[in-house]
């Protein structure tokens, strides 16, 4: 069964820094793509940052120079990670990370294009 689960979430002052992570299971974070989204409240989810199939990292604009994302370099870990730096009050939302694992085929920013999703971890900056 496929399962993603984020942690790492919280209360940060604006300028402080968190690394979320998402650990998943039944699929390769190597050859799947993998996607952070967020939602603040009263908003529509929206795309974070992508790493694709092949590599290819995408961001928002709003979060570009402030956020990184990676994979684990130890495979086995089959993690992927959003160091966030720098964080504003209107980062603040519930962040979710989400794969793609049959190849949809979609524009990796759009939420199309992925079939499985974590439950989410909260972030508040303030």
């Amino acid at each position: 069964q496929v399962q993603l689960v984020e942690s790492g979430g919280g209360s940060v002052q604006a300028g402080g820094a968190l690394r979320l992570s998402c650990a998943a299971s039944g699929l390769s974070v190597i050859t799947s793509c993998l996607g952070w989204f967020r939602q603040a409240p009263g908003k529509e989810r929206e795309a974070v940052s992508t790493i694709g199939a092949y590599g290819r990292i995408r961001y928002a604009d709003s979060v570009k120079g402030r956020f990184t994302i990676f994979i684990s370099k130890d495979s086995a870990k089959k993690s992927v990670y959003l160091e966030m730096n720098n964080l504003k009050p209107e980062d603040t939302a519930m962040y979710y990370c989400a794969a793609d694992s049959i190849g949809r085929g979609y524009d990796e920013l759009s939420q199309m294009n992925y079939n499985i999703w974590g439950q989410g971890t909260q972030v508040t900056v303030s």
